[in-house]
């Protein structure tokens, strides 16, 4: 696998595969694979707090068209090394350093929610290896000219992106504190969490097999340390590194028909 050494598997239940890649610098990757093994390759990058694990109807459905999903645990999350500081476009050399281990040298990448910057990223700083990127209910620059970044945002996001603003000790705090609920979460109060921040027609579509994956994700996000939430939410507030208009790979944000998150890119296209 290229420059890295795969460093044990892993057996957290609703991972098709699963392992931790060591690269020369000695960090860790932590990474999944679903859908068609043959299949042509598509990055998936988590929301935040999110991580490596696939949601299984994606990856029957990926099985039948054929496509081959890998998703990976951004730095901090579970076993990643974690990386201080970082932005969004540094996840573009993690996928980049992924897809050498695999040997595989074009590839799309799709993010959702908190990894829809990542996934622009990607299409921004790997123009000649990424074939096509989409951004789903993800957010714009937040310091995109003229837009308000917060209107139309779940009233608790909005409480904590200003807390962040403010008094950046105050909000790691509490910060830390939602990710120990959300790790100790039953299914009741995770789905009291989002039907908090979703419209009705969002809602609707928190199935009991959905809350369980989002169990899921929070669990393997938070094995180790809930504290790297922070590094992921600080990187969404902070310049990404790139500008989204500089991407000539085929590109696509489109959002809920709801007013949440509404700001996501302005429109349905990027490029």
């Amino acid at each position: 696998m290229g420059n890295s050494q795969v460093v044990g598997g892993l057996s957290t239940p609703g991972v098709a595969t699963g392992f931790s890649l060591r690269f020369a610098s000695g960090r860790v990757l932590e990474v999944s694979e679903g859908g068609d093994p043959q299949g042509s390759p598509v990055f998936t990058l988590a929301g935040t707090p999110g991580s490596r694990l696939l949601y299984p109807q994606h990856e029957a459905d990926a099985a039948s068209l054929p496509l081959r999903l890998i998703g990976y645990n951004r730095p901090g999350y579970g076993h990643s090394t974690p990386i201080l500081g970082r932005t969004i476009v540094d996840a573009a050399a993690d996928v980049a350093d992924l897809a050498d281990s695999m040997g595989l040298d074009k590839f799309a990448v799709w993010g959702f929610s908190g990894g829809g910057a990542h996934a622009l990223a990607c299409a921004a700083a790997l123009p000649e290896r990424v074939l096509a990127a989409s951004s789903l209910g993800g957010s714009a620059p937040f310091d995109a000219e003229g837009l308000d970044w917060l209107a139309g945002t779940g009233d608790s996001n909005v409480e904590d992106v200003r807390l962040m603003l403010s008094n950046q000790a105050e909000w790691e705090l509490k910060s830390r504190g939602d990710a120990d609920s959300l790790l100790r979460g039953t299914r009741a109060g995770v789905y009291e969490m989002f039907s908090k921040l979703l419209s009705d027609v969002d809602n609707r579509a928190l199935t009991d097999e959905l809350i369980e994956y989002l169990r899921g994700q929070f669990h393997e996000a938070f094995e180790v340390s809930p504290d790297r939430m922070c590094e992921d939410s600080l990187a969404s507030c902070k310049p990404w590194g790139f500008d989204p208009a500089s991407i000539k790979v085929p590109a696509s944000g489109s959002h809920r028909t709801s007013p949440v998150r509404k700001h996501t890119l302005r429109n349905e296209k990027v490029t």
